[in-house]
């Protein structure tokens, strides 16, 4: 169960990730495949022990800017997402970490 949890925070982590990217005026087509991931794997694991709408308000409230970002990710990674994307957020982590 703990696997499946780590697993959607991170796909929800990545899709806030994407919401900071205002700089990539795609980011809306990105976002839209990454829910289409959501779903499915909501639908491919029903009911693991936790609430999915418990879990995606802890993701959006509490975990850092940093770490969505970083789950961002690896949520491009698992949708093969374009990479003028990648390097954005590659871009916005490394300044991230410059303050």
């Amino acid at each position: 169960m703990e696997e499946v949890r780590n697993h959607f925070r991170y796909l929800i982590g990545g899709y806030y990730g994407i919401h900071f990217m205002d700089e990539y005026p795609l980011k809306e087509y990105i976002l839209k495949d990454i829910m289409s991931v959501i779903e499915k794997f909501k639908n491919t694991n029903p009911n693991p022990g936790f609430s999915y709408i418990e879990e995606e308000t802890y993701v959006k409230e509490k975990v850092s800017e940093k770490t969505k970002l970083q789950d961002a990710l690896l949520v491009l990674n698992e949708i093969q997402g374009p990479m003028d994307l990648v390097f954005l957020v590659k871009d916005k982590l490394k300044k991230w970490n410059h303050k």
